[in-house]
């Protein structure tokens, strides 16, 4: 109840007058019946403009974490999530990740549709991530078909970490339904799964216009916190009292270095030379003849 009140009295038309979502391939989606949407994951706001723009109810795997919030906000997202049917999963792997898939099954058993985002995870970056298989899984359990859906924009008006979104259009393109009842029995071979996987995560690509990174957007996200982390770390040290003196030091030597070898080489035979004679210690007379040195002293 409390999830058409939200869609079509409260929230949902507010939305709509100022986002002004707009919707491509709305009519792939089966009018009854189960169903997959899988969709890429740019925003938080991916759960709110889906749902806003369909007419049947899609029921999302949320994360746990959205239900387990503390303070004001946590509570206040807990509680959205939680009137709008959404269900919490535990993306911790192994008997988590088989509990995600049982409550993914009872809603598609159900005869309803069902959202979920194939990378796992929002993009770290705007491009688009390998797929989980836990979709392949349940499409060949529920028998049923997966429609890839794009997210247009929605990184751009509520990007993570943002509280209020940018108001700006956002867009939708859901594309023709797959069916993979030719894998029937098969959901166990975890090759088909990857296959499948596979050709849900080329069309999104093909729907979305972005960027396809063969390795899952958590790895990605590991790799940024730990270069981040590595950054802060040289940054603690350059601002350690004296930690740049070495470096300091390194960098003096290295300047004498480059003067010294621009200077001049004087020859060691040339400063020899006795300074009073101009030619090396020969007098000459007034007229043009040499006078040698002895005859000079005896003068």
């Amino acid at each position: 109840m409390f999830y058409w009140v939200l869609k079509t009295v409260v929230l949902g038309p507010i939305l709509k007058l100022l986002f002004r979502p707009w919707v491509e391939g709305e009519e792939n989606i089966p009018e009854e019946g189960p169903a997959i949407l899988a969709s890429n994951h740019l925003s938080f706001s991916d759960s709110i403009f889906l749902p806003l723009v369909i007419e049947r109810r899609v029921t999302f795997l949320a994360k746990a974490d959205y239900f387990t919030g503390r303070g004001l906000k946590g509570r206040m997202t807990a509680a959205f999530f939680k009137g709008v049917g959404q269900l919490p999963i535990d993306r911790s792997g192994g008997r988590a990740g088989e509990a995600a898939l049982r409550s993914g099954l009872k809603v598609l058993r159900r005869g309803e549709v069902l959202g979920i985002y194939p990378e796992g995870t929002r993009s770290p970056d705007g491009r688009l991530y390998r797929g989980r298989t836990g979709v392949a899984r349940m499409a060949l359990e529920a028998g049923c078909p997966v429609l890839p859906v794009a997210m247009i924009g929605t990184d751009k008006a509520q990007p993570t970490g943002k509280v209020v979104p940018k108001i700006m259009r956002i867009g939708i393109r859901i594309g023709k339904p797959l069916d993979f009842s030719r894998y029937e029995g098969m959901e166990d071979d975890r090759f088909v799964l990857r296959s499948i996987t596979d050709e849900i995560m080329y069309e999104l690509m093909l729907l979305s216009g972005q960027e396809y990174v063969d390795m899952y957007a958590t790895s990605m996200k590991d790799r940024i916190l730990a270069a981040a982390k590595s950054k802060a770390r040289e940054l603690q040290e350059a601002a350690r009292p004296g930690a740049a003196a070495k470096e300091l030091e390194e960098a003096l030597d290295a300047a004498e270095g480059k003067l010294r070898r621009r200077e001049p080489k004087v020859d060691d035979a040339a400063a020899d030379i006795d300074e009073t004679t101009p030619d090396g210690g020969k007098d000459e007379q007034p007229d043009g003849r040499d006078v040698p040195p002895d005859e000079r002293a005896a003068s």
